[in-house]
């Protein structure tokens, strides 16, 4: 999974709130579509995109899935960040001292 997946998966609303929920612990997808203003088939097609951007992960308990946040699961945005604001401040440190010069 790459960054690209993680960004694409917080980029839809539904999404997000799902994982503001889940912040609180987890929950099964009943328990989910019970909070969000959407039915529990979408629910379950949200919390696929989510397990596969890395972002959520579950645990089978008896006939149902319990639903959390992946531990790691923003591990790869924050290294793009730093990534990309590392080469930024390199640039700006770079034009500064070319403006000094």
């Amino acid at each position: 999974m790459g960054a690209e997946q993680v960004f694409d998966a917080l980029g839809d609303p539904t999404r997000r709130q799902i994982l503001r929920v889940l912040s609180d612990g987890a929950r099964p997808v009943g328990e989910l579509a019970d909070q969000l203003p959407v039915r529990r088939p979408a629910v379950s097609k949200q919390l696929a995109v989510l397990v596969e951007a890395g972002l959520v992960t579950f645990e089978t308990e008896g006939t149902r899935h319990l639903y959390s946040l992946a531990p790691d699961g923003y591990a790869t945005a924050q290294e793009w960040f730093i990534t990309t604001w590392d080469t930024v401040l390199v640039a700006f440190g770079a034009h500064l001292d070319k403006e000094s010069s």
